[in-house]
């Protein structure tokens, strides 16, 4: 029977290769920011995740940039204009450094709040741990469960990702509407104001002028 220690074992065995960067970075007014990411080696796979959190219509242009296969030409990737959120997966067919980029060219005035994730984990697979007493189809069993119960928290993942999304711009919205509302019942409340001012004045030289009629 397989121990928790092997199980562990097998599980950092199976992620040892993965690197993942996550961050949280505001963008300002016409402004384009870049990140990146070095791949050492070939055939890679590539996992890069982007929402936007707040800020205008929670829209964003984004780009990704390859190694240049020849010198002074950039190799573009992927690349989008005016988008919400995206969940990509290729493959990296050459070594070298990997460019995510941001630009937020299209607000003249609002900032942009954007959370992305960018994982990088190579294709081969780390040998599995062995132990006395333990068969190939033992070793083979626990290597499919390690593998799905991985697919399975990832995949959670990006759903708690997808709700943190769908509560900020919600909650973003309610603020809009309620700055709206607050603004709406100040403009209201002004005009009460000059509709009474205006009323008292016409009244006044109502007053005004009758008296001066019989002078």
């Amino acid at each position: 029977m397989l121990t928790l220690l092997t199980l562990t074992t097998l599980f950092g065995a199976l992620t040892a290769l993965t690197s993942a960067t996550a961050l949280t970075y505001k963008l300002v007014p016409n402004e384009k920011e870049c990140f990146y990411s070095f791949v050492e080696k070939k055939d890679a796979k590539i996992a890069f995740y982007f929402a936007v959190q707040s800020g205008g219509s929670f829209d964003i242009d984004y780009s990704v940039i390859g190694p240049a296969s020849t010198p002074g030409k950039e190799r573009v990737i992927m690349e989008g204009e005016k988008e919400r959120q995206g969940d990509f997966v290729f493959t990296a067919t050459d070594v070298g450094e990997y460019r995510f980029c941001f630009d937020n060219s299209v607000s003249t005035f609002t900032d942009k709040v954007i959370d992305f994730e960018i994982t990088v984990e190579n294709e081969s697979r780390a040998s599995l741990p062995q132990k006395a007493g333990a068969n190939p189809e033992q070793l083979g069993g626990v290597e499919e469960t390690v593998t799905k119960l991985s697919g399975q928290i990832s995949t959670l993942t990006r759903q708690q990702k997808y709700f943190r999304t769908r509560e900020n711009r919600n909650f973003s919205t309610v603020r809009s509407t309620e700055r709206r509302i607050f603004n709406f019942n100040l403009i209201e409340g002004g005009l009460m104001v000059a509709m009474a001012g205006l009323q008292v004045f016409v009244v006044k030289m109502f007053f005004t002028g009758g008296r001066k009629g019989y002078v």
